[in-house]
């Protein structure tokens, strides 16, 4: 029986542990696999007003083909600043931009390019492994302290440091799956 206090301390490691999770969902959703989806762009944010606005908060972006996208701002005035948010953003491609809209033609991926964008999941997906980790050595420094501070026997201490380590396993394991799928996803022709 594991006392309360760290029961509590378990549980915030988990719901952290979930938000990685769900952050690394979102990085590689952001990752091309060879069609235009309108979550390449979820990454880019666009100078609004004065501040720094996701771009899908002030656009319409759709995918009419596998091969394009079409963005189309709600306020017409930026289609510029956003056409130069999507070239300062890196992503390989090249906005076309006619003053109602912009069209985004997505070339087809090279096999080199492939590779590249399969090595950047990884990296994201080694982040992530990481965070996860730096939640778990955090959560045995609370627990140890708790522990210590509350005059708990050791074998609940033990037992949470368990807990732990099944949850951070479970997790790498979760994100280990995850990047074999978007690498599959990637490298499929």
């Amino acid at each position: 029986m594991i006392a309360e206090e760290i029961l509590l301390v378990i549980e915030d490691a988990r719901t952290q542990m979930e938000k990685s999770l769900e952050h690394l969902s979102v990085e590689l959703s952001s990752i091309r696999a060879g069609r235009a989806t309108p979550s390449m762009l979820d990454t880019i944010h666009v100078e609004y007003y004065g501040s720094s606005t996701p771009l899908n908060q002030i656009a319409n972006i759709n995918s009419p083909s596998p091969d394009l996208l079409i963005v189309q701002a709600w306020d017409k005035s930026v289609t510029g600043d956003i056409e130069r948010a999507i070239i300062a953003a890196n992503l390989g491609l090249n906005p076309s931009n006619d003053g109602e809209m912009i069209r985004i033609p997505v070339p087809p991926l090279s096999e080199e390019r492939r590779r590249d964008l399969a090595k950047t999941a990884r990296h994201r997906g080694e982040a992530v492994k990481v965070s996860i980790r730096n939640v778990r050595r955090h959560a045995r420094d609370v627990v140890k302290r708790t522990q210590k501070d509350e005059n708990l026997p050791e074998d609940m201490r033990f037992e949470a440091e368990e807990q732990l380590e099944e949850m951070t396993h479970d997790f790498t394991e979760a994100i280990d799956k995850a990047l074999d799928r978007k690498e599959a996803e990637i490298l499929e022709v």
